[in-house]
């Protein structure tokens, strides 16, 4: 495959542009190119099908998730003030951090995974920046024009249907914007309350920095610094390098078939004329939304959208020639002309299996954990003010204060029992009642009778368990304290 000399990080190196003539020892040289703004052209195809669809489908999961009702409640409510994480019929608690936790690896070996498979899918189909930078650009699309009537517009003097466009296309921009940080934000306050209060303009500070900042950040991102933000600010541009390998699915331009190139007649047979299957239209390069050569070899700018597959494609059917001169392909099979088949078989390397082996193994672990997660916990402390102490009948008394959380939705009644000492029980009141999702802290004295027990300090265990049959049941250690014996 044909790849451009890559500097230290991978970057293809540009060539150094020569000091004019004549000039002076002072004369600079620039060390960035200033940004040229790109205008993509519109592509239809396969792939750009597929983009749409996780457009249609990320978006409609995003909006309408936060609108879903559960339970007279909001089905996915991440309420930071009260530590309750509702997730469809699931309560999660600051305490089920490990969930998170797992969520998270899970996502991060999925994403090494798809990488060392297929290249950047994350990047060209589903990152939120890609998805938000297509809708964007449809907008633009529909207000402005396709690539030729954007460029002639921006490259024209300032008049009142120049400023008409861009006023309307901004005003669009800014209100899916910040219906974007507005449904983020709903996500945290109850988005039912959220519209209520920016409705009426009493939205609390913390709501309405977030609601601004995250649609001040959709604007910028998706409508000014697109491709910079992948080229220039995004890591994994950077580190997906250390993930591919030579059977990684990568976005390929097949030079064998395609040099030389240069344009020609439709009818004219390109090897009379000594030339290959690329036309030399460039319109790989202007479907591109961060403005690479794919035909330079493969680029960190890549994204893998292959906006540029869908493009060339075309092209080729109406020149006649056989489509894939731009295709998803892998350097063995560009260099030993691999069909689909060999391709397949290469997915099977030492590095897939290692990523499969983890990912099962953290998806299996983390679904197990939550179908045994108990819904109930409780947290024994022993009041530090009274550790010991004789009561009527020569009885030695410890103070607990148990805090009993309810992690259902459903009110429940817990019943608290003990063991692990003779004549060890409780003597307050040892039925509680839970309000649904709530916790409750509350003493709890227990009691053995005289002669029962040693001196020091004897391991006893708290029972829990719910009334209503639901089999529901936590069990802790603790610890009782008597006065040791006096030795004579």
């Amino acid at each position: 495959m044909a790849e451009n000399k890559p500097g230290a990080q991978g970057a293809p190196v540009l060539p150094l542009r020569p000091v004019p003539a004549g000039a002076g020892p002072e004369a600079e040289q620039a060390l960035f190119e200033v940004r040229r703004k790109i205008y993509p052209r519109a592509v239809h195809g396969w792939f750009a099908g597929w983009r749409w669809a996780l457009v249609w489908i990320t978006q409609v999961v995003f909006y309408g998730l936060a609108w879903l009702p559960w339970n007279d409640r909001q089905a996915v409510l991440f309420d930071l003030a009260a530590r309750k994480f509702y997730i469809f019929g699931i309560v999660f608690w600051p305490q089920d951090f490990i969930y998170l936790t797992l969520l998270l690896v899970t996502c991060a070996i999925s994403l090494f995974l798809f990488t060392a498979v297929a290249g950047r899918l994350w990047c060209g189909y589903a990152c939120p920046q890609t998805v938000y930078t297509e809708i964007f650009l449809w907008i633009e699309r529909k207000i402005e024009g396709d690539r030729g009537a954007r460029t002639k517009l921006d490259a024209g003097p300032l008049t009142a249907r120049k400023f008409g466009l861009k006023a309307a296309k901004h005003s669009v921009w800014v209100a899916l914007a910040f219906w974007t940080g507005f449904t983020f934000v709903g996500y945290f306050t109850p988005i039912r309350e959220l519209g209520a209060e920016v409705l009426s303009l009493s939205t609390g500070p913390w709501e309405t920095f977030w609601i601004c900042f995250y649609g001040f950040a959709t604007y910028g991102n998706a409508g000014w610094m697109r491709e910079q933000v992948c080229k220039y600010m995004c890591p994994y541009a950077r580190f997906q390098g250390a993930m591919f390998d030579r059977d990684t699915l990568v976005i390929a331009y097949d030079t064998t078939r395609g040099e030389p190139r240069g344009a020609r007649g439709k009818k004219a047979d390109p090897v009379a004329l000594g030339l290959g299957a690329c036309v030399d239209c460039e319109i790989c390069v202007q479907v591109c939304p961060t403005g690479i050569d794919i035909r330079n070899g493969l680029q960190y700018e890549c994204i893998g959208c292959a906006a540029c597959i869908d493009g060339c494609d075309q092209v080729m059917d109406k020149m006649g020639y056989p489509r894939g001169l731009i295709r998803y392909s892998t350097e063995n099979a560009i260099e030993g002309h691999l069909d689909l088949g060999g391709i397949v078989k290469r997915f099977v390397r030492p590095r897939t299996l290692v990523y499969i082996a983890l990912l099962t193994t953290v998806v299996v672990a983390g679904v197990t954990a939550l179908m045994l997660r108990v819904p109930l916990k409780v947290d024994v402390i022993r009041d530090r003010g009274a550790i010991v102490r004789e009561v009527e009948n020569g009885e030695f008394e410890n103070v607990y204060r148990l805090q009993v959380m309810n992690a259902t939705e459903v009110p429940r009644r817990y019943r608290i029992t003990v063991d692990g000492l003779q004549g060890l029980y409780v003597a307050s009141d040892a039925l509680v009642e839970m309000p649904a999702a709530g916790t409750r802290a509350f003493p709890i004295r227990l009691r053995v009778p005289p002669g029962s027990v040693a001196g020091g300090s004897q391991k006893i265990w708290f029972n829990v368990t719910a009334e209503d049959g639901s089999g529901i049941h936590v069990r802790e250690k603790a610890a009782f304290l008597s006065p040791k014996k006096e030795q004579n």
